[in-house]
């Protein structure tokens, strides 16, 4: 069965998926809550993801489901003559393919880029890898937190004087699908003006070093080496957690104006003309001193109640909330951060808000595809 797709900002945008695990379905699956039409390709077993679990339903893990709505699936032995020669037919109506492959594996069957570059002109290519092809670490696999770990997150990461930390989340492998979508998007932009597709790579290499601000940015001007500062910011302060007479919260003020309104709310407006904190760079450089105050202060102080009224007050500050309370708060469902499809699969919503073309839920995981759309 076929659904129309006529809302969207990308939609006419057939694109097919060959990726798995993370990287290449994140992007996927953002392209297509934009109204592509995606047609996911996975091997007779499907991806490997539908086993990483539990929590599992019917079979299918939550890992799979949470990277693979507003696809249609379609299985496919590519190590078969059959199988690519199917693929081949699906490349021919395709205007963006997404791939993840080991670096050679396509070429090792004939269907890499460059041998079918000629062959569809049109095509943006789109290939998600952990290195690259080549250079000294080329056409090496790559792991999420294998590339926090070398690129330098884990060394910022974790408490003062602590061990290297990984982030407890795949933000490498999900920063990587995102600048997939990034590349995708710039390269259809060009093909309006030459009328030709072409390659775009990213790398979880590479987007695991651009995410290093401002660690990156403080070794280039001064050359010391970033330490791991805990909650704390490298150069921001007070920006951390702190406690209070009941939860902890978090203040990330930035400025001298939030600084002097959080001294008022909490009843200690001589700190906002003290040497040592009047300024941003001198609330940095006097931290310890500065923490030790604040706790001082919050200690007479409810963490939710203050929340309220620091906010109230222009200062950001925050609860520290678990999963459960962020995806059941108000804001959150207001937000629609949440969505649903038909009885059986809930998820994330589209953080990209449009106007006109809003993202929109058409497909659960797992909905069988033979083909691309054809009633446009």
């Amino acid at each position: 069965m076929t659904v129309s797709v006529s809302t969207g900002a990308l939609a006419g945008i057939r694109v097919l998926d060959i990726s798995r695990i993370l990287g290449g379905p994140y992007c996927g699956q953002i392209l297509g809550d934009h109204g592509a039409d995606v047609l996911k390709i996975e091997p007779p077993q499907g991806d490997d993801t539908r086993t990483w679990g539990p929590p599992f339903r019917d079979g299918v893990a939550s890992y799979y489901h949470g990277l693979n709505r507003n696809k249609r699936i379609q299985h496919l032995d590519l190590g078969t003559v059959a199988g690519r020669d199917r693929l081949l037919e699906l490349l021919a109506q395709a205007d963006v393919l997404v791939e993840n492959f080991k670096i050679g594996t396509m070429e090792r069957w004939g269907i890499g880029y460059e041998a079918l570059a000629q062959r569809f002109p049109r095509l943006i290519w789109c290939r998600v890898s952990g290195f690259g092809a080549d250079g000294p670490l080329g056409a090496l696999p790559g792991y999420d937190a294998a590339v926090q770990a070398m690129s330098g997150i884990m060394s910022v990461n974790g408490e003062a004087g602590g061990e290297p930390l990984r982030v407890g989340l795949p933000v490498v492998d999900m920063v990587t699908g995102l600048n997939a979508v990034i590349g995708i998007l710039l390269a259809l932009q060009e093909r309006h003006r030459s009328g030709r597709g072409q390659f775009v790579e990213t790398t979880l290499y590479d987007s695991g070093l651009s995410l290093l601000h401002p660690h990156a940015a403080n070794w280039f001007m001064d050359g010391r080496t970033p330490q791991r500062t805990g909650n704390a910011h490298p150069n921001i302060y007070p920006y951390d957690i702190f406690r209070t007479r009941t939860e902890p919260l978090f203040l990330a003020v930035g400025n001298d104006r939030q600084f002097a309104s959080l001294c008022q709310v909490l009843e200690r407006p001589e700190l906002a003309t003290d040497p040592r904190f009047d300024r941003p760079g001198a609330r940095s450089t006097h931290r310890v001193e500065l923490k030790r105050l604040l706790e001082d202060a919050l200690s007479a102080f409810d963490a939710i109640d203050l929340v309220d009224r620091l906010m109230a007050a222009n200062v950001p500050a925050a609860p520290v909330l678990d999963v459960e309370a962020a995806l059941t708060h108000p804001h959150t469902v207001h937000r629609e951060m949440r969505v649903e499809i038909g009885p059986g699969y809930r998820g994330l919503g589209a953080p990209v808000k449009l106007s006109r073309t809003p993202a929109s839920y058409r497909h659960a995981p797992l909905t069988p595809g033979t083909d691309f759309d054809t009633d446009e």
